[in-house]
């Protein structure tokens, strides 16, 4: 009991002993002077004005705290930011750079006219979606109703007419582009050029389907011609919107790809002609079994002959 009371008694007395310990080391321990020198610079200037501060800080030699005077002052901390940045020339006098005004006389118009172009398309494709879908089946599919859906073709107007000026419009770009890829028409302005070659299309067909029409009445074979000029626009009809896309590319390229994109469209018009020529061959065969030299010369007398002539007269023209 004695041991407990005497070890209690000396705990008790060593805790005493190093508190006071502590106590008399903090009361008597001198400040660090680099500390207490550096609070004073610091915490001195905040009872003074933005001025007193500026005075202060101008004569200061301590490199490590001279940053404070000029954070302490917004404004001036943003100038020295930007003059002390090396990415930020302000001392140096601006350079003024003076160019001429840009004219640019290119091909916005015709670029205006293909948007044009394909905005009517559009327009018909999604004003008369069955009608596209049965003109396609009829050109390209022999069916059994295949003449029922002629006769359902043929009795939508105003589509067949809109695709008809359709296909002028294209193809009278079409040879303008050809007239000029050939340097056949130097001296003439492009879009006069255009307007001539859309009139002499137009002009062209007027007369081969009054031509037509007449023949059928006067021989007594009307619904031989009937089926004649249907099975004619229907591919001019074809023909117009196979080209629409390479009319793009013959506007707006050159080299290489201007040279392919005018042989696929040679090519494909050349085609759809001669497809044309068989479907037509076939329909008259049917029809008033007629010889195939007949039919050649048919050929030559109202589709060559009359391409031959234009091409003179342009060459005359022109």
């Amino acid at each position: 009991m004695s041991k407990s009371i005497f070890l209690v008694l000396f705990q008790f007395a060593f805790s005493v002993f190093i508190l006071a310990q502590t106590s008399d080391t903090l009361r008597v321990a001198p400040p660090d002077s680099t500390l207490y020198q550096t609070k004073k610079i610091a915490i001195g200037p905040l009872t003074k004005g933005d001025s007193v501060i500026t005075d202060s800080f101008s004569n200061q030699t301590l490199k490590d705290t001279a940053w404070i005077a000029i954070a302490l002052n917004y404004k001036n901390f943003r100038y020295q930011a930007f003059t002390q940045n090396r990415f930020f020339d302000f001392s140096s006098a601006p350079v003024a750079i003076r160019s001429d005004k840009k004219e640019f006389n290119g091909k916005e118009l015709l670029f205006y006219t293909l948007i044009g172009l394909l905005l009517f398309f559009a327009f018909i494709r999604m004003s008369f979606p069955k009608y596209f879908l049965d003109l396609f089946r009829v050109a390209f599919k022999t069916t059994l109703k295949q003449r029922q859906i002629s006769e359902q073709l043929i009795q939508a107007p105003l589509p067949s007419l809109l695709l008809n000026c359709f296909f002028l419009l294209t193809i009278g770009l079409y040879i303008t582009f050809v007239l000029q890829h050939y340097h056949m028409a130097r001296n003439y302005n492009f879009w006069l050029l255009y307007c001539y070659c859309f009139i002499a299309l137009a002009v062209v067909y007027l007369i081969k389907y009054v031509s037509l029409k007449f023949v059928g009445w006067l021989f007594n074979i009307t619904a031989t011609a009937h089926g004649y000029i249907f099975i004619v626009f229907m591919i001019n009809k074809i023909i117009g919107i196979y080209i629409l896309p390479f009319l793009i590319l013959l506007a707006f390229t050159d080299n290489n790809i201007y040279e392919v994109a005018f042989i696929f469209s040679y090519l494909g018009v050349f085609a759809l002609l001669a497809y044309r020529f068989i479907l037509s061959y076939g329909l008259v065969q049917n029809e008033i079994r007629l010889n195939p030299f007949h039919f050649f010369l048919y050929l030559c007398a109202f589709e060559i002959v009359p391409l031959l002539l234009i091409y003179k007269a342009l060459m005359l023209w022109f």
